[in-house]
C-alpha cells in the first residue's frame, strides 16, 4: 500500500474527528474551539498536499500535525489545556490517537525516504542541482 495514501488517510481521519468534536462539544469554547476547527482545516490541506505534491514538505507537515495534535491531547489528559481536562475514553479519542500515531510514523518514513532520494539524486546528477543548461 502506498505510504503517502496511508499517511494522508491518517491525517484526514484525525481532522474529521476534530471537526466532529468541534460540532459536538467544542464549538462554544474560546481557545479550544477555534483550535479544533483549525486542526480540521489544516488536516484537510495536509492530506491533499500529501497526495498531490511529491515533496518533503507535506511529509514534514504530516509528522508535525501528528506530533502536535497528539501532544496537545496528552497535555489535556494530564495537566489540562486551556481549562480542558480530557480522558482516554471514547471512540473519538482512540480513533484520533491511533490516526495521529500513523501520521507520525508515516510522515517520518516519507520524510526520510524523500530526503534520502533527494540527496542521492543530487549526488548522482550534480548538474541537475545547479540547474545547468546544455547549449
Amino acid at each position: 500500500m502506498n505510504m503517502r495514501l496511508v499517511t494522508a488517510a491518517a491525517v484526514l481521519v484525525s481532522a474529521a474527528v476534530h471537526l466532529y468534536l468541534w460540532f459536538d462539544v467544542f464549538s462554544g469554547q474560546a481557545v479550544i474551539g477555534p483550535a479544533f476547527l483549525l486542526n480540521a482545516a489544516g488536516g484537510l490541506v495536509i492530506a491533499v498536499l500529501l497526495v498531490r505534491w511529491r515533496h518533503w514538505l507535506p511529509a514534514l507537515l504530516a509528522l508535525g500535525f501528528g506530533v502536535s495534535t497528539l501532544g496537545a491531547f496528552v497535555v489535556a489528559a494530564t495537566v489540562g489545556l486551556f481549562g480542558v481536562h480530557e480522558h482516554w475514553i471514547g471512540w473519538p479519542v482512540w480513533t484520533a490517537a491511533v490516526s495521529e500515531v500513523v501520521a507520525i510514523v508515516g510522515g517520518a518514513v516519507l520524510l526520510a525516504g524523500t530526503l534520502r532520494a533527494d540527496s542521492r539524486g543530487q549526488l548522482q546528477h550534480p548538474s541537475a542541482a545547479r540547474g545547468a543548461h546544455l547549449h
